[in-house]
C-alpha cells in the first residue's frame, strides 16, 4: 500500500493541469489533442502496450488494468456531500438503485458508472435468442432508474486507487466515439462490475463458440441460426454439410444451457417447420454435460424430468463428457468411460461458467486479505476485507468470506462438554451447534436436523470419516451405534460439515437481495466524517440470503421449479407459473407490460424467422 502512495504522489507531482475541472463531476479531458505543443497525456497506454494483464470483457468492453503513471488531470474534487459511486448496471446495481429512497440526494452523492447504459433482465435472454421476446422488452434504462436519485456516466472503470479514493474512468471504445478518459473521487465505492465468461482453459473456446450473457450474445445466436437454416437450405448443399450446419451443440446443462436447447427446439419444430420441412430430419441439438444428469444443483427429480422431457422431444443429452478442444465447426468431448470423438456444429454455445472480472483481479493485488479465485471477498455487510470499509461489492463480483468452524473447534468442544467427562453426547451437540450457528451460520441446519432426529447419535462418525454421506444431505443423517464423541471424533465431524460450506450461487436472484440490502444499509447507515466511511446502523442485521427456490423453462411450454418447503414442481402447469413470474419480476411495470405482449404476440403469430 505504502508503494501505491508513492507511485499516486508521484503521478500527482507529473504533469500539469491540461483541462478545465467541473466542481462536481471530478476531471475529463477529451484525448483529442488540442495544440501540438500542449497535448494530453493520455492516462492508459495504447492496447499493444498494456501489460502485465490482458484486455478481457467487462460487460462486453474491453478494459485495461495498468494505469500509466502520467495523468490527464490530477485535480482535486471537494465534495459537499459523501459521494457514493456504484460501478456496474447489472442485477445488484439496478435493485440498488431501485430500492434507495426518493429523498437519497439529501444524504448522499450517489453516481453510477457503467459502460452500459441499461439493466438486462438475463433470465428471459434464451428467448430473445430465438425471437420469442423482443430485446427491448427485457431492457431498461439506467436513467430511468436514477432518476431523481443520482447521476449516471456511461464509462467503464479501469482503475481504482483505494488510497487516494479515485477511480479512473472511460467512455467506451465501441461506442464509435473518441475514448474520454476522467478521474472521479469516491467516499463510498460500490463494486457491481459482475463477471465474465469462464473458457476453463478449454483450447478453441473464444474463437470459435458463442458466448451467451448479453444482448449482443443471444443476437448472434439468432443470427446465426437463421443464416444456418439458410445456407443448408440452398439447392445442392452436400449433404454432411447440411448435416453440420443444422447441428447445434450448447456445452453446460445448467438452468442456461437447458432453456438455450429448449428454445431453439421450440423455434425450428414450432416456427421453422413449415418454411424448411425437408430439412428438419437432419436438425439436432445436443447438451454436453460434465455430471450425469442436467440441472445438478436442482433436486434430482427435477434432472430426470429434464431429462425424460427432452429425450421426448429428440434434445440429445451428452452426459458424464468433458469439452477437450473446439475447432472450427466440431467440438471434441471426452466421455468419462470412452474414447475422445468430435461432434460437427453449425453453432456452439458456451454455458460453463463465469470467471473473475480483471477489474476485481487488479483490485486484489492491492489487498492482501483478497485470495478469493473467483471475486472479491466481502464481510458479512459486504465490506470488501482489507479496504477499512471504504469499498463495498456485491452480485457476482463478490463474495461473502465465512468463517469456518474448524478452526475454533477446541473451543467449540469445550464449551459443549458441560459435564466435563471428555465426551460429547448427542444432547450437548444439538445445544452447541444451536449457539454456535449464531456465529456460524452453516450449523444451523445441522442443528435443526438433530433436533428433528429421535434416534442414538453415533455411526454418524463411520459415514463421515469415510466420506460415504451424501455431500447434498447433513453429516447427521445417520444416527446409530453411539451417542458420544471424543474430542478428535467431534473435530473431524467439524470438518465434515465445514466440507460443505459453499459460496452464495452467482445467480440474479442473490444480486437482487444483496442490492436492496445495500440500499437499507446506506438509507439507515450514517457517514463518518472523522474516519470517512459508512457505518452500518447498530440495528443493522449481517446479509442473509433467502433462498426462494429455482426455475428453468425445459420446452414445450413446460418449466420445472424446485421450490424450498414444497419441493420439485414440473409439467404445464409449472410452465403457466414460470410465464407468471419472468412477467411479474420485471423491474418495470414498461418491462412487464412488454414481456406480456410478447408472449401474446408469440402464440397468436410466431416467432419471427426473419435475420435482421
Amino acid at each position: 500500500m505504502q508503494a501505491l502512495a508513492a507511485k499516486n504522489a508521484q503521478a500527482a507531482a507529473g504533469p500539469s493541469r491540461q483541462c478545465a475541472v467541473p466542481a462536481r463531476t471530478g476531471s475529463r479531458c477529451s484525448r483529442r489533442p488540442a495544440q501540438p505543443a500542449r497535448q494530453a497525456q493520455p492516462i492508459f497506454a495504447s492496447a499493444d502496450k498494456v501489460s502485465p494483464l490482458k484486455a478481457q470483457a467487462v460487460d462486453d468492453i474491453a478494459v485495461y488494468t495498468e494505469v500509466s503513471t502520467q495523468s490527464v488531470a490530477d485535480a482535486q474534487v471537494k465534495l459537499e456531500k459523501p459521494r457514493v459511486v456504484v460501478l456496474g448496471s447489472g442485477w445488484a446495481s439496478a435493485c440498488f438503485f431501485k430500492a434507495l429512497p426518493k429523498d437519497i440526494k439529501e444524504k448522499y452523492e450517489v453516481v453510477m458508472v457503467s459502460p452500459r447504459n441499461y439493466f438486462l433482465y438475463t433470465p428471459l435472454l434464451p428467448a430473445v435468442a430465438v425471437g420469442t421476446m423482443e430485446e427491448r422488452s427485457i431492457v431498461e434504462p439506467v436513467r430511468n432508474l436514477v432518476l431523481g436519485k443520482g447521476d449516471y456516466y456511461e464509462a467503464v472503470c479501469k482503475a481504482i486507487d483505494p488510497v487516494r479514493k479515485e477511480l479512473v474512468a472511460c467512455f467506451p471504445k465501441d461506442a464509435g466515439l473518441d475514448e474520454a478518459c476522467f478521474k472521479i473521487a469516491y467516499d463510498i465505492l460500490i463494486i457491481g462490475v459482475g463477471s465474465v465468461n469462464n473458457t476453463f482453459g478449454v483450447k478453441g473456446v473464444a474463437e470459435y463458440c458463442q458466448f451467451f450473457k448479453s444482448i449482443e450474445d443471444a443476437n448472434t445466436l439468432r443470427k446465426r441460426i437463421s443464416e444456418c437454416f439458410e445456407r443448408a437450405a440452398l439447392p445442392y448443399t452436400p449433404e454432411e454439410e447440411r448435416k453440420k450446419l443444422l447441428s447445434f451443440v450448447i456445452c453446460g446443462g445448467g438452468p442456461t444451457g437447458v432453456e438455450v436447447a429448449a428454445e431453439i427446439h421450440d423455434f425450428v419444430f414450432n416456427d421453422l417447420k413449415a418454411h424448411y420441412p425437408e430439412l428438419l430430419k437432419d436438425v439436432r441439438i445436443r447438451v454436453i454435460e460434465l455430471m450425469d444428469y442436467v440441472l445438478s444443483t436442482y433436486d434430482r427429480k427435477i434432472g430426470e424430468f429434464t431429462h425424460k422431457q427432452f429425450e421426448r422431444a429428440g434434445i440429445e443429452l451428452v452426459l458424464n463428457t468433458r469439452v477437450a478442444s473446439v475447432r472450427d465447426g466440431y467440438v471434441s468431448v471426452v466421455p468419462k468411460s470412452g474414447e475422445e470423438f468430435e461432434i460437427p456444429f453449425g453453432s456452439c454455445v458456451w454455458a460453463t461458467g463465469i470467471a473473475m472480472n480483471p477489474l476485481i483481479k487488479e483490485l486484489q493485488q492491492q489487498f492482501p486479505e483478497q485470495t478469493h479465485f473467483r471475486s472479491a471477498l466481502t464481510d458479512e455487510f459486504l465490506r470488501v476485507k482489507g479496504s477499512d470499509g471504504s469499498i463495498w461489492a456485491f452480485g457476482d463480483a463478490s463474495t461473502i468470506e465465512q468463517p469456518r468452524a474448524l478452526q475454533r473447534a477446541d473451543e467449540l468442544f469445550e464449551q459443549a462438554d458441560t459435564n466435563k467427562d471428555g465426551l460429547v453426547g448427542l444432547k450437548e451437540l444439538q445445544a452447541l451447534l444451536t449457539e454456535a450457528s449464531k456465529e456460524f451460520s452453516h450449523l444451523e441446519e445441522h442443528a435443526r436436523f438433530l433436533e428433528a432426529k429421535n434416534k442414538r447419535f453415533g455411526g454418524l462418525l463411520q459415514r463421515a470419516l469415510a466420506g460415504n454421506s451424501n455431500g447434498a444431505e447433513s453429516p447427521m443423517q445417520t444416527v446409530e451405534e453411539t451417542d458420544e464423541l471424543t474430542k478428535e471424533q467431534f473435530k473431524a465431524l467439524l470438518e465434515k460439515i465445514d466440507s460443505g460450506l459453499r459460496a452464495l450461487p452467482a445467480t440474479a436472484q442473490v444480486a437482487k437481495q444483496q442490492g436492496e440490502y445495500l440500499a437499507e444499509v446506506l438509507k439507515r447507515g450514517s457517514f463518518d466524517q472523522q474516519a470517512k466511511v459508512l457505518q452500518p446502523n447498530e440495528k443493522q442485521a449481517p446479509f442473509k440470503y433467502n433462498h426462494k427456490g429455482s426455475l428453468a423453462y425445459v420446452g414445450g411450454d413446460q418449466a420445472v421449479m424446485d421450490i424450498p418447503k414444497v419441493g420439485p414442481i414440473f409439467g404445464t402447469g409449472a410452465g403457466i407459473m414460470w410465464k407468471g413470474y419472468e412477467t411479474f419480476a420485471q423491474i418495470s411495470l414498461r418491462n412487464q407490460l412488454l414481456v406480456i405482449s410478447d408472449w401474446v404476440r408469440t402464440k397468436l403469430f410466431g416467432r419471427d424467422i426473419s435475420r435482421v
